[in-house]
Order: structure tokens, then C-alpha cells, then sequence
């Protein structure tokens, strides 16, 4: 069934070329939408035809036209127009037919949109994709890419509107949604295109909704696939890269599923055997171990290679100042950050730390 919005919109178009009144019922006789107040006087009349149109698809007199409008073989709605004149069952017909051809489309492209979801979620058997991906001509040997974008603040509904009218059209890309706080792009992508590319997709998907839609965004794409029923696997890379994206590299708003670096692994680690290593390192706790100043300092330090000449010039603080801090975690730890197997075993560990909180949030 079409949407009221769209009803309107075609009767205000028909009643603009045609000059005529006109309003849709549907088949209980239900008015749907009118472009005139007088077109109500005409319910018992439409009740009548609603009877027999089945044999009888038009009825002309009185100055009123009635039409039926199917939706294949189905009798969806009566499309009626009130006026004189020959030109009255030619407008009628021809309203008839584009609303006819306007639930056509709508149907198709629900169907997609279903196919797609169901294909994104792994709801469908092998052979159900080959037969409806066939049925919808859409090709199932086709190099593609998720991207998946998450609106930072909640509640934007302009994101899907706008990436639809980037990339939904014909039967090679799709945008759809699977829940409310994320929208799905299913990407073709050429034989020539590579990660760079995905890349420079997914940081214009950004900069699209952030000037268009004013929406700020995050965006993760998962790893090329070959065939359509792969596109699941691609579907979940991105979502993983996202729950990593969160935890452990806030600050980025693009992220490849291929580019997580050591975040993977670990969030992919078992709980137990991350208490395990954090018990090991830490003797306990983690959480109020270190003061915010003490945190800053060690990444501060991390950043600039172990350099503590930098890292003081950063933290605009005396290099004695800075020694002092890193040796006070030293004593609390056991670990050397100055010594580069201590300070990688502190940053795994605070990584894990990362984990554990966002598991048990």
C-alpha cells in the first residue's frame, strides 16, 4: 500500500494537468485522500462500485469517473474524478495506470529492501539468495563492501533519506537500516578499486551527512567480497569494527575492519582470560589504580616513542616531574614504561582494562 503522502502528491498532480477533481478510496470505501471537500458526497456511490468492479473496472456518469486500480491482479484502490468533458475517462485511465505503476515500484523496491536485510542478517538458505537475488536481476558475482554509519547523537533520521539518494539505485548498491541507530550501505565495487578506496568512500559518506544533514557520524567498512552471499561476512566485519571503534580508538571516525590493529585481537579474547592477564599484571583491580594525571602522562609518553624530552615539552612540566610520575607507576606496577617490553605489556593491559569495562557495561 502507498503511503498517504505519496496518494496526495498524485492526485494534487492529477487535479493540476488533468483540471479535475479527484480522491482515492480504498476497497472498504474508505476516502484516502481528496483534493476537494465535495468529493465526500460521492462515498455511496464508490460503496456501489466497490461491488461489482470486478467485472465493471470503470464506470462513467453524472459527471463522475470511477476506476479501479489494481495492484497486479489485486483491486487496491478506486480512483475517482469528478467533472465534464471527453478528456474525463482518458485522465481517469491514465490516473488509474500511474498509480498502478506507483505500487509496482514501491513493491519492488520493499521486496529489495526485505531481500537485503534478511541477506545482512543471514536469515536466508543459499539457494532462497540465488533464486530472489535472480528474480530481483540482481547480480550475485559482484565484488562489494558494507559500509555501516552510526549517528554519534541519536535519533537522526536524515542519515537514511540521504545515502539513499546517494547510492540506492538500480540493482548494484543498496542503503537500508536494520535498527534505529544504524544505517547499512552495501557498496559494488571495481575490479580496479582497492582499500584505498573504501577508504575515501566511507570519509565521503562522513563528510556528506556532517555538511548535508549536519549529522556527525562514525563509519566502518568490513573487507571486500566476492559473491552476494558473502555480503553477511563484510555486514559483520563492519559491526565489529565499530564495537572496537568504541572502545578502544574513540577519536576515529572512520574504521576498517582490516586497519583494528591489536584492538581486534583482543576483543576478540575470552573474559576469562582477560581477568587472567589483568590479575597477572595489575595484582588486582585495575579501576582507581592510576589517577587521570598519571594516564595522560603514560600515553602522553607513548606517543612520543618513550622520548621523555618531548613528552615534558608537552605536558609543559620539568623532565624531573615526568621521571617522578612514571616512577611512581613503576613501584604501583612493577613495570619499567621507560623499557619498551614494560611499556608494551602496560599498554596491552590497558587495552584489556578498556574491554572488560565496555563487556560489562
Amino acid at each position: 500500500m502507498l503511503s498517504n503522502q505519496i496518494l496526495h502528491k498524485t492526485v494534487q498532480d492529477i487535479k493540476e494537468i488533468t483540471g479535475f477533481e479527484c480522491a482515492v478510496w480504498d476497497m472498504r470505501g474508505i476516502c484516502l485522500v481528496m483534493t476537494s471537500e465535495k468529493m465526500i458526497g460521492l462515498d455511496k456511490k464508490i460503496l456501489t462500485f466497490c461491488e461489482t468492479v470486478v467485472g465493471e473496472p470503470m464506470r462513467m456518469g453524472d459527471g463522475v469517473g470511477m476506476f479501479l486500480v489494481r495492484d497486479e491482479d489485486k483491486p487496491t484502490y478506486i480512483l475517482a474524478l469528478a467533472g465534464e468533458g471527453e478528456t474525463l475517462a482518458l485522465a481517469g485511465e491514465m490516473g488509474a495506470s500511474q498509480l498502478s505503476n506507483l505500487l509496482f515500484v514501491y513493491k519492488e523496491k520493499m521486496d529489495k529492501n526485505r531481500f537485503i536485510q534478511n541477506l545482512i542478517l543471514d536469515n536466508l538458505l543459499l539457494v532462497d539468495i540465488y533464486n530472489q537475488a535472480k528474480k530481483m536481476k540482481i547480480p550475485v558475482e559482484l565484488r562489494r563492501a558494507v559500509f555501516l554509519v552510526e549517528a554519534r547523537n541519536e535519533g537522526e533520521n536524515l542519515i537514511l533519506d540521504t545515502l539513499k539518494g546517494l547510492y540506492a539505485t538500480g540493482t548494484r548498491d543498496f542503503v537500508t537500516a536494520v535498527d534505529e541507530k544504524h544505517v547499512i550501505v552495501v557498496k559494488a565495487v571495481e575490479n580496479t578499486e582497492d582499500y584505498t578506496h573504501l577508504a575515501k568512500i566511507a570519509r565521503t559518506i562522513a563528510d556528506t551527512l556532517n555538511m548535508e544533514a549536519m549529522v556527525s557520524v562514525r563509519v566502518s567498512y568490513g573487507t571486500i567480497v566476492e559473491e552476494l552471499k558473502d555480503v553477511s561476512k563484510s555486514y559483520k566485519e563492519a559491526d565489529m569494527a565499530l564495537e572496537v571503534g568504541r572502545v578502544f580508538y574513540e577519536e576515529k571516525t572512520i574504521l576498517a575492519y582490516n586497519e583494528l590493529g591489536i584492538g581486534r585481537l583482543i576483543h576478540q579474547l575470552p573474559e576469562s582470560l582477560c581477568n587472567m592477564f589483568l590479575k597477572e599484571v595489575f595484582e588486582g583491580d585495575v579501576e582507581g589504580m592510576f589517577e587521570d594525571e598519571e594516564l595522560q602522562t603514560v600515553f602522553t609518553f607513548f606517543d612520543n616513542n618513550l622520548n621523555i624530552s618531548e613528552t615534558a615539552r608537552q605536558l609543559y612540566i620539568h623532565r624531573n616531574t615526568l621521571v617522578y610520575r612514571l616512577e611512581k607507576i613503576q613501584k604501583r606496577t612493577g613495570l619499567d614504561v621507560r623499557v619498551f617490553d614494560d611499556a608494551l605489556t602496560f599498554k596491552i593491559a590497558m587495552m584489556v582494562a578498556d574491554h572488560m569495562r565496555s563487556v560489562k557495561a
